[in-house]
């Protein structure tokens, strides 16, 4: 079985897959396997301030692209 990370990042949208819900950030992306979307994962951050939540979407995404890298060796 092939997984694949393919985010896409909005150079333009420093929030891009954030979203602020009642006064606390949210990430949001899409799981994809073999090319078919197999879920879509919303989760909280736990954060109010928008400079963690950007520094802990792109940690998560760092980890999942370890993921990724290491199912595709």
């Amino acid at each position: 079985m092939r997984t694949k990370l393919a985010i896409r990042i909005d150079a333009n949208n420093l929030d891009h897959h954030l979203w602020l819900n009642h006064g606390r950030w949210w990430i949001h992306y899409t799981l994809h396997l073999n090319g078919i979307r197999v879920r879509r994962v919303r989760q909280p951050l736990e954060t109010c301030d928008v400079f963690e939540a950007r520094r802990l979407r792109d940690e998560l995404f760092e980890a999942l692209r370890g993921i990724s890298e290491g199912a595709a060796a």
